[in-house]
């Protein structure tokens, strides 16, 4: 069963459209959401997590309606970007209060809010007040306490902003985790070396509506009115470029650095099979041959850049 699905739907701020008519699944696994600021992606969170009301159109969760469904809703957890807590609080004292909020009572509420705490890591500083924990741990706790009620789907907005490379490091291990436990993941993030890390699932908004949405590589694999960058690095690549310049398959050469050339091309498979070969023939030293625009953030620049 699809974690969410979408069906022509919309919302609307008075005469502003946040959402416009958006048809979409998102699988199980970790699906990443992602969209230049004003895209539309808080409204599609604020609507898979029952906050906002579609002006038109559907939004199921797991197969029921989200809207005014306790039932469907209860399947959800949110991890807020914003800081909101108590600052004399300490994290346990945060995730039981939360855990309680939930529904739960006395001896569930503190088994569940340990267990949330100790799968995030935190146990060793939940007696600490909140306001002495750096941004991952803080991350870390309100992560915490989306997990206290057992949901099947965690929604997470912005989970690294302020984050260190140490603390994103941990926070992407956290979720992978969480994944592999059984957690679906709808999360949102500029971030974008830190989500293709995570998944290749991806669900792509731009200016209310959707521009891409699967598999990375196949989204990339969509975009035929972009040749393909490879990237590839010998220890003489000018000498390479001119083996290279007459093969009809070779869209384009940039000869980038003292030993790194790009080579466009519309058929990236032949070029992956033959290339080496030519390369050989040259009696030249190969380093590297990788794909220089296949990554998440070149292919979101693409679909951003084309006003789609």
């Amino acid at each position: 069963m699809a974690v969410i699905e979408l069906d022509r739907l919309s919302k609307w701020y008075g005469e502003v459209i946040g959402l416009n008519k958006i048809t979409a699944v998102v699988e199980s696994g970790i699906t990443g959401l992602i969209g230049p600021n004003g895209a539309g992606k808080s409204t599609l969170m604020g609507l898979a997590m029952g906050l906002l009301r579609p002006s038109t159109g559907s939004i199921r969760l797991f197969g029921q309606p989200v809207w005014n469904n306790p039932a469907a809703l209860s399947k959800v957890g949110y991890c807020p970007e914003g800081d909101v807590f108590w600052p004399e609080m300490t994290g346990w004292q945060f995730v039981l209060f939360l855990a309680r909020a939930s529904g739960l009572r006395g001896a569930a509420a503190r088994k569940a809010a340990s267990e949330a705490i100790e799968l995030t890591g935190m146990k060793e500083d939940m007696h600490r007040a909140i306001r002495g924990y750096s941004k991952g741990m803080r991350q870390r706790i309100k992560i915490a306490q989306a997990l206290t009620h057992d949901p099947r789907l965690l929604i997470l907005d912005e989970p690294f902003t302020g984050a260190d490379p140490v603390a994103r490091h941990d926070l992407t291990a956290l979720f992978r985790d969480l994944a592999e436990a059984g957690i679906d993941i709808l999360i949102s993030s500029h971030v974008l070396h830190e989500v293709e890390a995570m998944t290749r699932q991806i669900l792509m908004i731009h200016h209310g509506r959707i521009v891409a949405e699967g598999d990375l590589l196949d989204v990339r694999r969509q975009m035929r009115d972009r040749p393909y960058a490879i990237r590839v690095r010998v220890n003489d690549p000018r000498r390479l470029a001119a083996a290279l310049i007459d093969w009809e398959i070779v869209a384009g050469i940039q000869v980038v650095s003292a030993d790194t050339m790009i080579v466009e091309t519309q058929s990236p498979d032949r070029v992956y099979d033959h290339l080496p070969e030519m390369i050989l023939s040259q009696g030249l030293t190969v380093k590297e041959i990788a794909a220089a625009d296949a990554s998440l953030e070149a292919v979101f620049g693409y679909l951003t850049a084309s006003g789609m």
